[in-house]
């Protein structure tokens, strides 16, 4: 047996991360990152006041709604999502963070469907050493605290205490956060349904799955897949464009009527967008000081695809970064620098408008063997709770390997 399969299944005894194989290669790495306790601070710091300026910028768009179309282009299903849940956007999210020689660097805060928690909470008690701390040792109770604190707000104490978690279940990818919520909600008392959207149904008892009725839905599945879906490419059209429109409509019903909490709520839709990076680089006059000092230290400059002249882009390949509005990492996004000029143009050509960004490129700094690695903050609440880190030699994609993080110091 080699060390990683015996690491490997010690990973799946924890009944939570069960595949620690990927297209027949490792997942993990059984070496922890070890992060000086001051630099976990600078992170959980920089994440928070990044989640800040999040905030703000949705409590613009709650006060001027004509940007859903005049910036971001929403359709009328997710514009329906943002109006049904402004200014709520997250209970939970996870901030991209990159070491740079210039300081450090958000790439994107997640705060739809974020992910990794379930693989952060299981590696770090496996790696543990004296004089280390795990940064996730509570995530999954301080997960649940302040889930619970915004169903009650919501709903009130009286609430039945059945859950709903709604993600996609013909995707097998992040079974073990779907395992993690279960484990976590049954512990403090819910009862857990799991199903799709496509189970959703509302009626004169509320919210029902699978004929069960609930008061919360613990909601991973993304929020541009329950509305109109059309390909960010303008020379491809996808096989299933209509929206989940008797699914959003049966809970977007039971949210109006008080009956149902959706973490994260549908909200993020907005935020999540990545034309919310352009909107802080591109009307940056409009936010508060210590946003616009946020924004500039730690924001890569972003803009709408459309604001900025081929020609320059062409010409400044290895300078950006283009990504699609909706787009996870590793998919629809493509780096100049890595890009050869005919993939570069012909994407810049193909890009379909309105739904594009491109955003500079910053150099993380790298290991001795040529790996970067990407420190993703969660944070609940705006406050950061945890951290993951995936190491890999490029861009981020499924291929990077998720490895333990512990503090020192």
């Amino acid at each position: 047996m080699t060390a990683y399969e015996a690491f490997a299944r010690r990973i799946s005894a924890s009944g939570i991360v069960t595949d620690p194989w990927v297209f027949g290669e490792p997942r993990f790495r059984e070496e922890p990152v070890i992060v000086p306790s001051a630099q976990a601070r600078e992170m959980y710091r920089v994440a928070e006041s990044v989640a800040e300026v999040y905030n703000e910028l949705c409590l613009m768009v709650a006060d001027e709604p004509d940007v859903l179309d005049s910036f971001f282009g929403l359709s009328p299903y997710q514009k329906a999502m943002w109006m049904a849940s402004q200014p709520l956007w997250h209970v939970l999210a996870r901030a991209d963070v990159f070491v740079t020689d210039e300081g450090l660097q958000i790439a994107e805060l997640n705060c739809d469907t974020p992910t990794g928690e379930a693989e952060a909470i299981v590696l770090g008690p496996l790696v543990a050493r004296a004089g280390t701390a795990d940064p996730n040792q509570k995530l999954a109770q301080r997960f649940g605290d302040v889930t619970e604190l915004l169903a009650t707000t919501m709903l009130g104490k009286d609430a039945p205490r059945r859950a709903g978690i709604v993600y996609p279940t013909e995707l097998p990818e992040d079974l073990s956060l779907v395992r993690l919520y279960k484990k976590t909600f049954e512990e403090r008392g819910w009862e857990i349904v799991l199903g799709s959207p496509f189970n959703l149904t509302h009626d004169d008892r509320g919210l029902v799955l699978f004929d069960e009725p609930i008061s919360l839905v613990l909601r991973h599945y993304k929020t541009d897949w329950w509305g109109e879906r059309q390909s960010a490419w303008d020379d491809e059209e996808l096989l299933d464009p209509q929206p989940l429109e008797e699914s959003l409509e049966a809970v977007l019903a039971a949210m109006l009527e008080g009956q149902v909490a959706v973490v994260n709520p549908f909200g993020a839709v907005v935020p999540q967008n990545k034309r919310a990076m352009a909107f802080m680089w591109e009307q940056i006059h409009r936010f508060s000081r210590r946003s616009q000092e946020t924004i500039r230290a730690h924001v890569p400059v972003t803009r709408r695809l459309e604001a900025v002249h081929r020609e320059q882009l062409v010409a400044q390949k290895d300078d950006w970064v283009l990504k699609s509005d909706y787009g996870a990492e590793g998919d629809e996004v493509v780096i100049g620098r890595l890009a050869t000029p005919e993939v570069w143009k012909e994407s810049l050509v193909h890009a379909r408008r309105g739904r594009w960004v491109v955003q500079r490129y910053f150099h993380a700094r790298e290991g001795a063997g040529g790996e970067t690695i990407n420190y993703g903050v969660f944070l609940l609440a705006g406050e950061a709770a945890g951290l993951y880190a995936r190491v890999q030699v490029g861009a981020t994609d499924d291929r990077a390997l998720s490895a333990p993080v512990l503090i020192a110091g």
